[in-house]
């Protein structure tokens, strides 16, 4: 069983962390207190296990975050337009992520119906984008493999609703520094990161996504293999390629 930190030793781990950031780069904190311009907003879920950072191996100061259950876009949800907003408009972000993960409690709970209250009411979005697929998702013959294909499905979900936002729309039609907006999906069973491919072209035809929009993976994230999910096994996020080796996000 998993032993937890008390909420003294959380105190103790601030106080040692500090003495050891100060002590190997003494300017850190003061660095830190001058302001913020990340390039990155993160757009994941509220789950415990996945704090974005720790698995990308990166500073304070280098994302700006929005988490909620099942990683969704509700275009009526104040304090996720208020985070979007502020990222695109003021500090312009170079890069929006939609971060979804495998073994997620929200997509679980939404398929077997397990929700209630406010949270049954937040995942109905998710109950709709099952419904959509419900006959490709009736093949997946592993219950593990079809939870974890809805994550992927829910991933592009919510990026199609983010090209549906007129603060992203009006920052693509400016032409002026907008946000190339990307997928990923975490793999809890080994960590890796996989690019879940967004439909770009066909959205593109269809008018979700302005004409002048143009997107190109940086060169960082190449290492990562860009990997539709098998809905023919129980181990899903297996590449089928040789990993090369992590490295951080720069």
């Amino acid at each position: 069983m998993r032993k937890y930190h008390s909420y003294e030793e959380l105190l103790k781990n601030n106080r040692d962390w500090v003495k050891t950031k100060k002590a190997n780069d003494p300017g850190f904190f003061k660095r830190l207190s001058e302001g913020q311009k990340p390039p990155y907003l993160i757009l994941g879920c509220a789950d415990s296990r996945i704090p974005i950072d720790t698995f990308m191996q990166v500073e304070p100061g280098e994302f700006f975050v929005h988490r909620n259950i099942a990683n969704l876009i509700s275009v009526t949800d104040m304090n996720f337009l208020s985070v979007l907003e502020y990222a695109v408009n003021y500090l312009n972000v170079e890069h929006i992520i939609i971060c979804g993960h495998t073994h997620c409690g929200g997509i679980a709970a939404s398929y077997k119906s397990q929700c209630e209250g406010l949270v049954r009411n937040w995942t109905t979005p998710i109950k709709d984008l099952i419904a959509d697929h419900k006959k490709m998702l009736n093949q997946i013959p592993s219950m593990e493999a079809r939870l974890n294909k809805i994550s992927e499905l829910n991933v592009i979900a919510q990026a199609k609703n983010l090209f549906k936002i007129s603060a992203i729309r009006n920052k693509i039609k400016s032409g002026h520094r907008y946000p190339k907006i990307h997928g990923w999906l975490l793999n809890l069973e080994d960590g890796h990161i996989q690019i879940v491919r967004l439909p770009m072209k066909t959205w593109k035809k269809t008018g979700i996504i302005p004409a002048n929009y143009c997107h190109e993976v940086p060169s960082p994230c190449k290492i990562y293999s860009e990997h539709r999910i098998s809905t023919h096994t129980h181990r899903p996020l297996r590449s089928r390629t040789t990993r090369p080796k992590l490295a951080p996000v720069k």
